[in-house]
């Protein structure tokens, strides 16, 4: 009965209003800022791939860690499951057109995350410890003229992104990886979750500057290895690529509709679960990724910015559409298992890149998994203490939150808890909610905090260039 309630909430929570609330903040900012944050995307790149020099970085700013590093660790709770998984599930329920849902989703969602991470550093505060500390709850505390308001907003905030931390961010992911390893080497539940658990509070015993570590190791590595397998798949079913193509595109406007539409509205199939698996994939918009950003050492709000708003392209444009590419060129989207079940889910990708690579196709999804997921737990594990600290100054308390998220991992890599699942997925999508508003309230001092940077930065290296080639 409860979990029945809870699912309920839950299917609302990442229904079509919010998903509609989401890309329409994104496009209301895109259109905000004059379309900079596309205009700039090739900058911000240019900006994550430059080289780094130690004495600019010492003189660049406060801050706990590197802007890579801090990129990195965003990264790492973003490129999880939901790129091999949530890609797959989004195929089969939404059709191959679930793709361009996605990237339109993200195209909009550069903008949210900039002007997320933006507000992140503008607002940031020092700890007890010396460390930074930033997201959303400080953006409300701090930006916010109506005070009891804007400390609600961030109480709930933090509250909710709390909750979801050992959830979504530890539970799930932990049961990921322990299912992969077991269905694919055998080895006991318990045992995975042991040793799981001790590599966690081995890396979350250093803090911010170990997570930034491991993440800026960690997350390249494993996105390079697993855009290589990829490319080569498609490239070995190369001659399934326009049509696996047309599909998409084709299918992405079909006219066929679902229910669940909005105020008489119909949409597809293909855009709610395109929409639905994006937003939960890059996390634009749930303000989880500025909270990592506000660590950074920088000297403007909007460089970091740029460089936090990279992770969407990343994740969304770079990562997800390649497993979209792999499914849709492998010819396994529609087909069944040897029970008759259609495949979904890490099967359909294990599947689509055993098409061509066979049993090592498969090694190589589970070690995807199991490399993003761990990523991703340390990511949200900095998530959810940076808010918890909001809530409770007391530093013991974050000592006391890094022990128990590290033995909720054992639970979760030995235990399947629908309900907490289900409930922590609802957190997540309530973190959104006062995000949004504090984006929406706080625009103008996005839109200053990007013209500012524009002028004072970013046309100036321009022309210095120019004269430099003249």
């Amino acid at each position: 009965m409860i979990n029945d309630i809870i699912s309920a909430v839950n299917d609302f929570v990442w229904g079509p209003i919010m998903l509609t609330l989401l890309v329409g903040t994104g496009v209301f900012l895109t259109i905000r800022l004059k379309f900079l944050p596309w205009r700039n995307l090739g900058y911000a790149l240019k900006s994550v791939f430059k080289r780094s020099d130690p004495k600019e970085d010492a003189e660049s700013g406060e801050g706990d860690i590197s802007p890579f590093q801090s990129l990195m660790t965003a990264l790492a709770a973003t490129i999880g499951t939901g790129n091999i998984v949530g890609v797959a599930t989004a195929m089969v329920l939404g059709g191959p057109g679930a793709l361009v849902w996605m990237w339109i989703s993200a195209i909009f969602g550069l903008s949210t995350k900039y002007a997320e991470s933006v507000l992140a550093v503008k607002y940031r505060e020092k700890n007890a410890n010396g460390e930074m500390a930033g997201g959303p709850m400080y953006a409300l505390k701090n930006g916010f003229k109506n005070k009891t308001l804007g400390k609600v907003l961030a109480f709930l905030f933090a509250l909710f992104a709390v909750l979801a931390s050992f959830g979504i961010g530890n539970m799930t992911q932990a049961n990921s990886i322990s299912k992969a390893i077991n269905g694919t080497f055998g080895v006991p539940l318990w045992i995975i979750g042991l040793i799981l658990t001790v590599l966690v509070f081995i890396v979350l015993i250093g803090g911010i500057q170990s997570i930034g570590k491991v993440c800026g190791t960690l997350v390249p590595v494993m996105a390079v290895f697993y855009f290589v397998a990829g490319v080569v798949v498609i490239a070995m079913n190369f001659a399934n690529v326009p049509k696996g193509l047309a599909d998409i595109f084709s299918m992405a406007f079909s006219t066929q509709a679902m229910a669940g539409g909005f105020g008489g509205m119909m949409i597809t199939s293909a855009l709610r679960y395109g929409v639905a698996r994006g937003v939960f994939s890059n996390e634009a918009g749930l303000g989880s990724a500025p909270i990592a950003a506000a660590a950074a050492k920088t000297d403007h709000p909007s460089r970091q910015g740029y460089i936090n708003m990279t992770g969407t392209f990343f994740d969304t444009i770079v990562v997800c559409s390649l497993t979209g590419l792999v499914i849709a060129s492998s010819g396994m989207l529609g087909t069944t298992d040897a029970a008759g079940e259609l495949l979904t889910g890490v099967d359909l990708t294990k599947a689509a890149f055993a098409s061509v690579l066979g049993l090592p196709g498969e090694l190589l999804v589970t070690i995807g998994i199991m490399l993003f997921a761990f990523s991703t737990i340390l990511g949200w594990e900095y998530y959810g203490e940076k808010s918890l600290e909001y809530l409770i100054s007391a530093p013991i308390a974050s000592k006391i939150y890094r022990i128990v998220f590290s033995l909720v991992v054992f639970v979760g890599s030995t235990t399947t808890l629908e309900i907490v699942w289900n409930f922590s997925d609802t957190m997540n999508g309530l973190m959104a909610i006062p995000n949004l508003i504090c984006l929406l309230v706080l625009s103008g001092d996005i839109a200053k905090e990007c013209f500012d940077y524009q002028e004072g930065f970013i046309v100036p290296e321009r022309e210095a260039r120019k004269n430099t080639k003249a």
